[in-house]
């Protein structure tokens, strides 16, 4: 209905409004080139108040239900209605109040002015020329909560500033947010003090729209787990829209030590579905960018002490929601901590990926290092295709030896990434290695051949054996399960036994006195969280065979301090000092070890609750008996660390 019908329908109730208590005047549909209004109905009173309801009001392809317009003052001179002191609600909610409204139904123009409920000012104008223009003035952020109450959860606070213009041909628009603050329930996300500057605008074309925008990040701070963010990055972007469907044509955006972002794509509004991405990222500085946006992921746990170096660049393709491509270049980078302990690098190379085509992956890899332990350099060269990645193999120097992995293929799956294949370690020189690991030196040789590593999400497996030659015996590691390696919940299980250990050297290794024979040894159950021992059942005992047999004083007591304060040699003290060694015929140590708490055993029982560490052999006969059932896992260990690094020669009276 055109505006010259409305206002001859007013009139005519204006005018008869005097003298009936009420009037209703249904106008069904009023439409305007911005507005369209369906289902309108006015009402007015004989007090010169008025009320205009709306099934629905669409402004362009946004539409609200339920809009009512109460006026308590509503007057119509010579084409133009006035509104005073009205209220403004939709869908049930109240909107606005204070409203002053004003329109000349003549030349089509009017104008509206509201104080918002819970704070800010809005003011409306449409003019002649059918252009329309809004202005939002300090609306308060808590204010949207009761339109948005989702929000409510997050403690959202700030405000708004915005203001748009809009004709049949063209639009622009503003929005400032200032003193943004937000919160999750469980602090993960959190911001304080943003401010945002959003402005664009677009022109019609044959089909659509042509939009155009910049949005800039001017102040504040964000945190968003696991990533601190401050402000400063900014972008802009153009594209269309066209029968519901957004297209970025353009997208730019600058962060501090990136050379250049773009981006391009489409997404369909109302499916809700990502049609296509481009997207590009050009010389990234990674010591910029590195500790802000890659250590929280990588490790979380010391991102403040890791260094990087080099540069990346790289690019990403999505289409129909699925991922298409992937691009990643890497010049000279480098990944370091800043207490030396861990170095890993330079890298160079490429990594494409294509979904539908196979590609190569090549790295050169400089080296590494964990501590003393050091990585030679290697190349990694696979192939890809789909899901799937397979290195057919791959040698990393390690000291002396080396690490050999053989037909090793990956498979992406929803949960993450399975696989298996084998690995060989190349013999490693224990002096090499125990030095390494920050331990005494030893003699011998670490080797194993593992036919059946298997990876798993957060998982890795390893069946065969570990095989170490030391102490002119060996140490065989089976059943290797180790869950989060990397993570700050690491857990290891595994079996361990050792034969033929050979006592002189490993008791001089570690400065425990002297003892000449041999022992096998059974750690099965072995649990380590967080690479600490919560969980295994060890003994410890004399290997089978005709050997010599002896033991030092020194070697006498720090084994019974090993059986607690109640230990002691069944022996007249008086006899020990005439004696620098003594025979022996078995020595046998257990431990079972729950809840931190190590149930200690040896090679019978005793009365009176005591158990044989070491059964003499003779003369004198010497025997050491452990009292205490149950130690502390760590007061043993205390213990067994002080035994090694005294260097005082025993006194036994």
């Amino acid at each position: 209905m055109r505006a010259a019908a409305v206002a001859i329908f007013l009139a005519c109730a204006w005018g008869s409004a005097a003298e009936a208590r009420s009037l209703t005047v249904d106008i069904g549909r009023l439409t305007h080139p911005q507005l369209r209004a369906e289902e309108l109905q006015m009402r007015l009173d004989g007090a010169g108040g008025a009320q205009l309801r709306a099934a629905r009001l669409a402004v362009e392809a946004q539409a609200v239900d339920a809009v009512a317009l109460e006026c308590a003052h509503l007057s119509l001179v010579d084409d133009r209605l006035r509104c005073v002191d009205g209220r403004l609600e939709a869908a049930g909610m109240l909107l606005g109040d204070a409203l002053q409204l004003a329109a000349d139904l003549a030349r089509q123009d009017l104008r509206v002015d509201a104080r918002l409920a819970g704070g800010g000012q809005l003011t409306v104008e449409v003019a002649e020329a059918a252009r329309l223009r809004a202005r939002l003035e300090a609306l308060p952020l808590a204010a949207v909560h009761a339109y948005w109450p989702q929000l409510a959860q997050w403690q959202v606070s700030g405000s708004v500033d915005g203001g748009l213009e809009l004709s049949a041909a063209a639009a622009q628009w503003s929005v400032q947010v200032r003193e943004l603050a937000f919160g999750s329930a469980d602090g993960l996300q959190a911001a304080e003090g943003v401010a945002l500057s959003l402005q664009g605008g677009g022109e019609a074309a044959a089909q659509g729209w042509h939009w155009r925008g910049a949005l800039a990040w001017t102040a504040g701070e964000a945190y968003l787990h696991p990533l601190y963010l401050t402000a400063g990055a900014r972008s802009s972007a153009n594209g269309r829209m066209v029968d519901g469907v957004l297209h970025v044509d353009a997208l730019s955006a600058h962060l501090e030590g990136v050379e250049r972002i773009d981006a391009r794509g489409r997404y369909d509004l109302r499916a809700q579905v990502l049609e296509e991405l481009a997207l590009s990222v050009s010389m990234a500085d990674l010591a910029v960018i590195g500790p802000r946006y890659l250590a929280p992921v990588l490790l979380p746990a010391q991102a403040d002490g890791l260094i990087f170096a080099g540069h990346a660049s790289g690019g990403v393709v999505i289409e129909h929601g699925e991922l298409q491509a992937i691009d990643l270049a890497v010049d000279a980078a480098g990944l370091s901590l800043a207490d030396g302990a861990l170095a890993f690098g330079p890298v160079s190379g490429a990594l494409p990926w294509r979904a539908a085509l196979p590609t190569r992956i090549v790295l050169d890899v400089g080296g590494g290092r964990w501590q003393k332990l050091a990585l030679g350099a290697f190349t990694v060269d696979a192939r890809a295709h789909g899901g799937e990645v397979v290195l057919e193999a791959l040698r990393i120097p390690l000291l002396d030896g080396a690490l050999a992995f053989s037909d090793l293929r990956l498979q992406r799956r929803e949960d993450g990434w399975h696989g298996g294949g084998s690995v060989v370690v190349e013999p490693i020189a224990m002096p090499l290695l125990s030095v390494a690991l920050g331990m005494p030196e030893m003699a011998g040789v670490l080797s194993a051949s593992l036919p059946g590593l298997r990876v798993d999400p957060g998982e890795i497996v390893l069946d065969g054996a570990l095989v170490v030659s030391v102490f002119d015996g060996y140490l065989m590691v089976t059943g290797l399960r180790v869950r989060e390696p990397f993570g700050v919940a690491s857990h290891l299980v595994a079996d361990i036994d050792a034969r033929n250990i050979d006592l002189a050297q490993l008791t001089e290794t570690f400065s425990f006195g002297s003892v000449s024979g041999h022992v096998d040894a059974h750690l099965l159950g072995l649990e380590l969280v967080r690479w600490r021992p919560v969980r295994f059942d060890a003994r410890v005992a004399s290997s089978p065979g005709r050997y010599p047999r002896r033991i030092s004083q020194r070697a006498v007591q720090n084994i019974g301090a090993l059986g607690g304060a109640g230990a002691m040699a069944a022996i007249q003290r008086s006899l020990l000092g005439f004696f620098d060694s003594f025979g022996y015929r078995e020595i046998g140590l257990s431990c079972v070890l729950r809840a931190g708490v190590c149930v200690m055993g040896g090679l019978d029982q005793r009365p009176g609750g005591g158990y044989a560490l070491v059964r003499g052999g003779g003369i004198p006969a010497l025997n050491v008996i452990g009292y205490n059932r149950r130690v502390d896992w760590h007061e043993l260990v205390d213990r067994l660390q002080r035994v090694i690094a005294s260097n005082a020669a025993p006194e036994i009276r």
